[in-house]
């Protein structure tokens, strides 16, 4: 069932949107908001490897290259990234269940507790920028966020289904 919109979204407001998201983009990408969080859970990551261990907890265990994929980045970058994780103790590679000459990577419990350690430092911070607001509004944005994610996913998938193969 799709959801017909009520009247067509104004410019406007689509243009506050996306300036606002990427004001919340700049500012959890500068380096030192990424230095701050990662002193406040106890863990160092570079940004690579940090955005590369959550998207690692987010999934069962994938090879080098689908997780390149999923990042939009070189397969090498992970390749790269997965050795000095790897070194750190916070992932470990498995046999692929499907094909016993390729790996896949997976979280160590280590790695586990540095992800878990992360996400409860950006949930302080969220709940410290959020103080302010009334459970209503928390519940409100909350639902608005993930209508819109998840309307960004199906239009992703749609435009690959209607993109042409080269």
């Amino acid at each position: 069932m799709s959801k017909t919109p009520a009247a067509p979204a104004s410019s406007t407001d689509v243009g506050e949107i996306a300036s606002a998201l990427d004001r919340v983009a700049y500012l959890t990408g500068r380096a030192r908001q990424h230095e701050r969080l990662m002193a406040l859970a106890g863990v160092e990551l570079d940004r690579a490897a940090a955005a590369l261990l959550q998207r690692i907890a987010e999934s069962e265990p994938l090879r080098s290259g689908e997780l390149a994929a999923r990042m939009s980045v070189e397969a090498s970058h992970i390749t790269r990234q997965v050795q000095q994780m790897e070194k750190a103790g916070y992932v470990t590679r498995v046999p692929d269940p499907d094909d016993r000459r390729a790996q896949r990577v997976r979280l160590t419990a280590a790695g586990q507790e540095a992800v878990d350690r992360i996400r409860e430092a950006s949930r302080r911070g969220m709940q410290m920028a959020l103080a302010d607001w009334t459970p209503e509004e928390l519940h409100q944005l909350a639902t608005l966020f993930h209508r819109m994610v998840d309307d960004f996913v199906a239009r992703a998938e749609e435009d690959v289904a209607l993109s042409p193969r080269a």
